[in-house]
């Protein structure tokens, strides 16, 4: 009798960027979903390299910092995401944190998940944006379980380059259903014209493959959106939804903004110890052992970098 063949391997491919402020209000259903999958699928990141090095410069910074300030604080009043009280300029460059966000997932994906958290709040909880190689080294000094030697030679190497070179590269070729998506949302996640007069993906992007199938989930959607994306590739029973205690949530996630705190855990909040950071829209929340080295309680050294 032959044996059934196995059933395809289901990849998550989450197009990102550590600097956008929808991926940044996407966490609490990111970390959900993950958490939820955890071995089931194979989740990678493509970081699509929104601030990039040939993109033309502003006739006018501080005007183009409102602006943007403006457009981070409507995208937050939707995803009621901490934002920056001060912004201080719109990122010159989104390949520094990539690089470095990419060469943190050499070192384990826990490791990974606790870097590109840290460059994502850079920009959205302290207001300046890891957008040159030494902030972004900086910005997640005493990570914990990092190794900061390894990071910065890996994040300079020949061989991360051309990875996120090839991350941007895919961004770039978005699937047919995402040229055009018409619905509710504030953000739709319809693909974006490039100015080569090709399309990138929306950040973010959820795309679910299994063999020769797959299912795109663009823009900033509900938990449940995504989990009846993988629900129809994934075979077996659906993902169930679980909680983790606020001790236990904080201890894994070193950092929660109440939307996460709220999505992730089930018991008293605030746990003892937790360092409370206040940021224009809402507390970002701190394991004790993460505040230590934080770059927003590090302001002048992180800074100086």
């Amino acid at each position: 009798m032959t044996a059934a063949p196995d059933p395809p391997v289901v990849e998550v491919v989450e197009y990102t960027d550590p600097l956008c402020p929808w991926a940044w209000g996407s966490e609490p259903v990111f970390r959900r979903l993950r958490a939820v999958l955890a071995d089931r699928v194979r989740w990678r990141r493509v970081y699509c390299v929104l601030f990039d090095h040939d993109d033309d410069p502003v006739p006018d910074p501080a005007a183009e910092t409102a602006w943007y300030a403006r457009y981070v604080e409507e995208i937050t009043g939707h995803t009621r995401a901490p934002r920056a009280v001060r912004l201080s300029r719109v990122a010159a460059s989104s390949w520094p944190s990539s690089l470095v966000a990419k060469a943190a997932e050499l070192q384990g994906e826990e490791v990974a998940d606790r870097v590109l958290r840290r460059l994502r709040e850079t920009v959205f909880v302290l207001g300046v944006p890891a957008d040159t190689s030494a902030l972004a080294l900086s910005a997640v000094r005493g990570v914990a379980g990092l190794d900061p030697e390894r990071l910065a030679a890996d994040a300079a190497s020949g061989a991360v380059l051309e990875r996120v070179r090839a991350d941007r590269a895919e961004a770039r070729r978005p699937v047919r259903e995402v040229l055009s998506v018409r619905d509710g949302s504030p953000h739709s996640g319809a693909a974006k014209e490039t100015d080569g007069g090709g399309y990138r993906y929306a950040l973010p992007t959820v795309l679910v493959r299994a063999g020769a199938g797959h299912r795109a989930v663009p823009g900033w959607r509900p938990y449940e959106e995504y989990a009846a994306a993988v629900e129809e590739l994934l075979p077996g029973p659906p993902p169930s939804v679980g909680t983790m205690s606020p001790a236990e949530a904080l201890w894994r996630y070193r950092s929660l903004t109440d939307p996460e705190r709220r999505a992730l855990t089930e018991g008293a909040w605030p746990p003892p110890g937790v360092v409370r950071v206040e940021t224009g829209n809402g507390p970002l929340w701190l394991h004790p052992d993460e505040a230590a080295t934080h770059p927003v309680l590090r302001r002048s050294a992180f800074e100086a970098s």
